[in-house]
């Protein structure tokens, strides 16, 4: 194969509609037509990377031919939206703080199960750490473990490093960022995760369309968010639904601030804030 070259080759019309149905399928992700272009500059790098010339022999290499099974999680890795701050919609982890943990205590939980269900590069699951550990250290040991999933290896990789460019701390409180962050290069540009708090998070990879989500025992709270927006109505119930089931009666669910269950027939309260409470 040649060398994959930019010059006039498009993304054609059948190509993406085989692609955007197979995007859909594997991962919930809905791709409209208005998603050409963005999926067309997208998958320019994985044409370089593969060496495939044109965007035609990339998809008949994975329709046509046995590519599909290999390539696969890169495609899904190529299309995928990760952003991700820390501390990102703050009014989740102050409810976190001052009402599910003291609540949590108060049920006589002494550990806690957490699930990150779309954790990104790590700035969810590595928040969600600090808060617990921060919680313990004021009012007495309550340990936690966080399951940390995604659907892109790429972004599991740079997670499970705890590593992030110093900026990207600027929204954790001081006295966190002392306690739970290092500085490392001279010019103090790269910031990493204690390994206390790394030590708190296991990461996995997990699709949120499968079947069946093999998390192990029930979750007392589950993060979700801004991962909804993406599916259509019928795959938000379904994907709700089993999150539903991997939460312990009373266990807490946090969505994105722009989602919501309305329409729905779930066993969850509304308690604001895109916060639910598993009846």
């Amino acid at each position: 194969m040649a060398e994959a070259q930019d010059a006039d080759d498009r993304l054609s019309r059948s190509d993406f509609r085989r692609l955007s149905e197979f995007i859909n399928a594997y991962s919930g992700i809905k791709m409209p037509d208005s998603k050409r272009t963005m999926l067309e500059g997208r998958l320019r790098r994985r044409l370089r990377a593969t060496g495939f010339v044109s965007f035609a022999e990339y998809c008949a290499h994975l329709f046509d031919g046995d590519g599909l099974e290999s390539e696969a999680v890169f495609l899904i890795d190529a299309v995928t939206t990760n952003k991700t701050d820390f501390f990102r919609e703050p009014k989740h982890f102050d409810f976190m703080a001052k009402t599910a943990l003291p609540e949590m205590r108060r049920r006589g939980h002494t550990s806690l199960r957490i699930w990150s269900a779309a954790c990104s590069i790590g700035a969810e699951p590595y928040t969600i750490a600090m808060v617990c550990a921060d919680h313990a250290a004021k009012e007495g040991a309550l340990s936690a473990f966080i399951l940390a999933t995604d659907l892109s290896t790429d972004v599991l990789r740079a997670a499970r490093h705890g590593v992030f460019p110093a900026e990207m701390l600027a929204p954790v409180p001081h006295e966190m960022r002392r306690r739970y962050v290092r500085y490392g290069a001279r010019d103090g540009s790269k910031a990493r995760i204690v390994p206390e708090l790394r030590a708190m998070v296991g990461f996995a990879r997990l699709n949120l369309m499968d079947s069946a989500y093999p998390v192990g025992d029930p979750m007392q709270m589950i993060f979700c968010r801004n991962v909804l927006i993406y599916f259509d109505k019928e795959t938000q119930l379904r994907v709700l639904d089993r999150l539903c089931r991997q939460l312990e009666p009373g266990g807490y669910l946090f969505l994105g601030h722009s989602e919501t269950i309305t329409g729905f027939d779930l066993p969850l309260r509304a308690l604001g804030g895109s916060i639910l409470q598993k009846t």
